[in-house]
């Protein structure tokens, strides 16, 4: 069996508990960035004998634009899937149904589903540290149960996640990182956007259109030079206190 991890990650969160999931399989794990927007995603192509472990953050409840896309793009052959969402402590609404339908849609056959907390990727003070020691562990002892219900060949026909179609409606977040002054214009962050949003002759420029709030460009600045606009995200900490506020647990779809 070949073990493929391919996770959106733009801050970081996503991979942690995908990493911690498939560390339970105990195999050699290829990983391919879906946040890597120089990538032939239709080149794709799996086969019955390989394993696919999806991981994408949740944003507003659903699938980020561009992982969806990139999902659709492959060919699952046969394969089999199972879908991580890592979200900050809110929900993952319809997330992982989406998840589903997409993978099913490319092919692959969706066997298990594990949502995982992350911290939040705007408003960091909540599930701070988030995939911690503790979360791994048991992510990992997750991955070895799915894989002991691999190996026993009891998977379930037609996998159940919650989340509703038609999907919740998502209109963007509108809230665009920009350099300050100690920008030394190095260009990492338009290399790193996984929409190429961001010019990489002038960082201060950005396509509106394009940008989708993931705060890459944030978490790889080597100068910490880029920043979200501190009023818009004290606002929404202050609109996620209440929803926010439990300590959430991650779970496993069987």
């Amino acid at each position: 069996m070949n073990l493929y991890q391919l996770d959106f990650s733009p801050t970081g969160g996503t991979k942690k508990a995908a990493d911690a999931l498939c560390a339970g399989f105990g195999l050699p794990v290829s990983r391919i960035d879906l946040c890597n927007s120089q990538t032939n995603f239709s080149s794709l192509s799996f086969s019955r004998q390989d394993l696919c472990v999806f991981g994408v953050p949740s944003f507003g409840g659903r699938v980020p634009a561009p992982a969806a896309q990139r999902m659709a793009a492959m060919r699952g052959n046969g394969a089999l899937a199972v879908l991580l969402v890592a979200y900050g402590n809110r929900a993952f609404d319809d997330t992982l149904i989406e998840m589903k339908d997409l993978a099913q849609k490319a092919g692959f056959r969706c066997v298990a589903a594990v949502a995982a907390i992350a911290q939040h990727s705007i408003a960091r003070c909540y599930a701070a540290g988030r995939p911690d020691a503790s979360d791994a562990k048991e992510l990992e002892d997750f991955g070895k149960n799915i894989l002991a219900h691999i190996k026993d060949d009891s998977l379930p026909e037609d996998l159940a996640v919650p989340g509703n179609r038609p999907y919740r409606a998502f209109g963007g977040v509108g809230m665009i990182p920009m350099p300050d002054a100690s920008c030394t214009y190095c260009g990492t962050c338009a290399a790193l956007c996984p929409t190429r949003a961001i010019s990489i002759s002038d960082p201060a420029q950005v396509d509106a259109a394009r940008c989708i709030s993931c705060m890459r460009c944030v978490s790889v600045c080597p100068e910490h030079a880029r920043h979200a606009d501190a009023a818009k995200v004290a606002a929404t900490e202050t609109k996620l206190a209440k929803l926010c506020a439990d300590h959430k647990i991650n779970e496993l779809f069987l």
